[in-house]
């Protein structure tokens, strides 16, 4: 079974046109998509879940 697609950090934010310390602002309050750190201490997201916070965000919106 293939592994789920991540992103990096930087890839998340690029696709958000979002700033790395707007980024932390947002995780410190709980507010961002689920996440997860490697061994290196990188940050990674699931696509699937980067995918669903951003639709809940369209739904609160509409």
């Amino acid at each position: 079974m293939p592994r789920p697609k991540t992103l990096r950090l930087a890839e998340f934010l690029e696709e958000l046109g979002m700033s790395r310390a707007a980024y932390y602002r947002m995780a410190v309050r709980g507010l961002g998509p689920k996440s997860f750190k490697l061994p290196n201490g990188q940050i990674r997201f699931h696509q699937a879940d980067v995918d669903a916070w951003f639709a809940e965000l369209e739904d609160r919106a509409a």
